[in-house]
């Protein structure tokens, strides 16, 4: 399977200061990374690079063969959707917040309907579409912000630890959700999380952040075999 996204002596600096080094990290087409590390380690800062959001000190980033430094950056964005901690839905329906990328690329209503009822039941809020945003709870909100991620049909599913702000059993059914729709979806994903039972349960490989730094790739198994140094080893001692 080829890279999607290929990184090369990646240096990303915030305030001045170092906050993330990357030498080398491939992300296959269709894979799902999943990304840990402690808080501050510079997870988000990865997302963050991956969107184009923040530019390189030093390094690239290779997206289908080419450098997004080269890309056009609307064109490129377009490629990707965000999904974040907190679901930053709008005073509107359920079915127009779903629908609102699509409004904004001026997709046909009959089209953008019909993908609004498949990704909504895929998500199970199908029910909830007439609903407000603000009546909606925690996980039916974040359902929402998951089908309106994926009803852009992105190349990138950038997901920047989802499902922190809800309860954990509320949590344990969106990631089984989630693992059941990526495993049939094949969309390349990158899944940041501090836990790495979620990591495990979501992601292909698991890739380590500590410090600022991408300390070890590999499966979950992997890792917690032959942590690759003293760090990683007493981080997942802390889990």
């Amino acid at each position: 399977m080829s890279a999607l996204i290929s990184v090369d002596d990646l240096l990303i600096q915030r305030d001045g200061l170092d906050a993330l080094s990357i030498q080398s990290l491939e992300i296959k087409r269709g894979e799902t990374l999943a990304v840990v590390g402690p808080n501050g380690a510079g997870k988000s800062t990865l997302l963050l690079a991956l969107a184009h959001l923040i530019k390189p000190a030093r390094g690239q980033i290779i997206f289908n063969g080419k450098s997004i430094s080269e890309l056009n950056e609307l064109a490129y964005r377009r490629k990707l959707s965000f999904v974040f901690q907190d679901p930053l839905l709008m005073d509107m329906s359920v079915e127009e917040n779903i629908a609102l990328g699509l409004k904004f690329r001026g997709t046909p209503k009959g089209d953008a309907r019909a993908r609004v009822l498949h990704w909504s039941k895929v998500m199970g809020v199908d029910h909830l579409l007439g609903r407000r945003a603000g009546q909606l709870s925690g996980g039916e909100a974040q359902r929402v912000s998951l089908a309106r991620a994926f009803i852009l049909d992105p190349v990138l599913l950038l997901m920047d630890e989802p499902f922190s702000a809800v309860d954990p059993q509320t949590r344990a059914q969106l990631l089984k959700d989630l693992s059941r729709v990526l495993s049939h979806d094949h969309r390349t994903t990158i899944f940041v999380t501090h836990n790495l039972k979620e990591a495990a349960q979501v992601g292909d490989r698991v890739a380590v952040i500590i410090h600022g730094k991408l300390k070890q790739v590999g499966t979950p198994k992997e890792i917690k075999a032959k942590p690759a140094d003293k760090s990683v080893k007493e981080f997942l001692k802390e889990l």
